[in-house]
């Protein structure tokens, strides 16, 4: 499936709200809340095609991040509400990676964007291929 195909298949939004404990001492969103942010989305993204993140865990699958890229564009601050835009950017034979836009829900200016690739892994941490079936799940569209 061609990128482009990917992401207008695979858009998904989550709201989350930027928490006290999740600032600075300007009340400025750490910088690493965001990956946090992107996992919210992450999870949701999955339980809008009708699959947990749990699900797969429980036979065995699991899908560590491996690789991470966030760019910082403008700051978030303490109780904004933010919309994590989550999209599914590539699928390879054992990996997938995310893309992620966070934009304010009030304004829409973007705070952040980045990607996140996960490896599928079993139980030992062994590296193995997407199944068939997980294929087909991050290929669809949402479904509430």
């Amino acid at each position: 499936m061609a990128e482009e195909t990917r992401e207008s298949i695979g858009r998904s939004t989550a709201r989350v709200r930027v928490r006290f404990g999740e600032t600075d001492l300007m009340g400025i969103a750490h910088h690493a809340s965001y990956a946090s942010y992107m996992e919210v989305g992450r999870v949701e993204w999955l339980r809008r095609r009708g699959v947990t993140y749990a699900s797969w865990a429980a036979r065995g699958l699991h899908l560590p991040v491996v690789e991470l890229s966030i760019l910082y564009r403008a700051p978030a601050r303490f109780d904004d509400e933010l919309d994590v835009e989550t999209c599914i950017l590539e699928v390879r034979a054992a990996s997938l990676r995310f893309g992620y836009r966070i934009v304010g829900a009030a304004d829409a200016a973007l705070r952040a964007e980045g990607s996140t690739r996960l490896a599928c892994v079993d139980d030992r941490g062994v590296l193995r291929r997407l199944s068939a079936e997980m294929i087909e799940v991050l290929e669809r569209g949402e479904h509430l």
